[in-house]
């Protein structure tokens, strides 16, 4: 980095790439340009720390520029709308190999394209560890948003996505377990692979099917701190309470990884996040949308139960609250 310098770099990432026709002027000038094709767009932004959230000797940089973007996206395509465009800021030491740098904007080109976006531009700062912060831009295409708010008594409440497999990761990096067996799931941790078409399909086939006034999402939300806390959130919001279906989360796949790591994968499921799974509450009596599979109903109450019974201790991460990555606790 030191050798070639910021706007020679800015070049470099930028040289042949194609932007999608949500950005009208990309990287160049003093700002981007991004169309808003219905008067409104969502925003969200989120930050990656170097050996906070992810490691270089764990991940590659290409897998962290994916998972830089696709936690950003997310949470957009949980608002309900389609992603449009990123802008990324990247902070790193002045001794950073170029590569490490081109890995990263890899990943984030191939993790927005498969988002159906771009990235419109951004910043290069010196720093002293590797930061990234990406803010990401979607469109609603004249629909309502869908938040975590609109959940009721009756729905059924489904996830597209698996759920659990980031946090088996972690505990196989943090145990220094490699091997087939648990290949899987250090590369769900690596990188996520949020379903954003179970989304994005499942909207678009509402909006041309006659008399879909209650055919999408009531509340829909990202599962990237962990499903209870997450459908927590939501209960809270909608005021109301959910009793999720411990039969129904249950993953044989992921139990096959719990019986190698000596773990529970039912506490993997209920409490590990970065999935980026998506959950949802639904109208009854409507076949779910393909992709989505039924794990517990929206009942009267306040709260978030399993099998009818109280959860205790902490549903998943939240910032501030856990110890340093050293220690074994989440990074997140």
């Amino acid at each position: 980095m030191r050798g070639l310098g910021e706007f020679a770099l800015i070049d470099r990432i930028n040289a042949g790439r194609v932007q999608t026709p949500g950005v009208l002027l990309g990287p160049g000038d003093d700002a981007a340009l991004v169309a808003a094709p219905d008067g409104r767009f969502v925003v969200t932004t989120d930050m990656l720390v170097q050996d906070r959230h992810f490691r270089l000797d764990w991940s590659g940089p290409e897998d962290i520029g994916r998972k830089a973007i696709a936690q950003n996206a997310a949470d957009v395509v949980a608002m309900g709308a389609t992603p449009t465009a990123f802008v990324v800021a990247l902070g790193c030491p002045a001794d950073t190999p170029l590569e490490l740098v081109d890995g990263l904007a890899d990943g984030m080109w191939a993790e927005a394209a498969r988002a159906g976006a771009s990235i419109a531009g951004g910043d290069l700062v010196r720093s002293r560890d590797l930061v990234i912060s990406v803010t990401a831009f979607g469109d609603l295409g004249g629909g309502a948003p869908i938040t975590r708010s609109g959940a009721r008594v009756g729905d059924i409440v489904a996830v597209a996505g698996r759920l659990g497999w980031s946090a088996a990761g972690l505990d196989a990096f943090t145990a220094g377990v490699s091997g087939t067996e648990v290949a899987e799931a250090l590369a769900a941790h690596r990188v996520p692979q949020p379903p954003y078409a179970a989304v994005l399909d499942a909207l678009r086939c509402g909006s041309t099917t006659a008399g879909s006034a209650d055919v999408g999402p009531h509340a829909l939300t990202d599962v990237s701190d962990g499903l209870l806390a997450d459908l927590g959130h939501v209960a809270a919001a909608s005021s109301v309470a959910i009793d999720l279906d411990s039969a129904a989360l249950r993953d044989p796949a992921l139990e096959r990884v719990a019986a190698v790591l000596d773990a529970d994968a039912a506490q993997w499921i209920l409490t590990g996040g970065e999935d980026h799974a998506f959950a949802g509450s639904w109208a009854p009596g409507r076949p779910l949308p393909a992709g989505w599979v039924a794990i517990g109903h929206v009942v009267a109450g306040h709260g978030l139960t399993v099998d009818g019974v109280a959860q205790t201790g902490d549903g998943g991460w939240e910032s501030f609250r856990g110890a340093a990555w050293a220690t074994g606790d989440e990074p997140r």
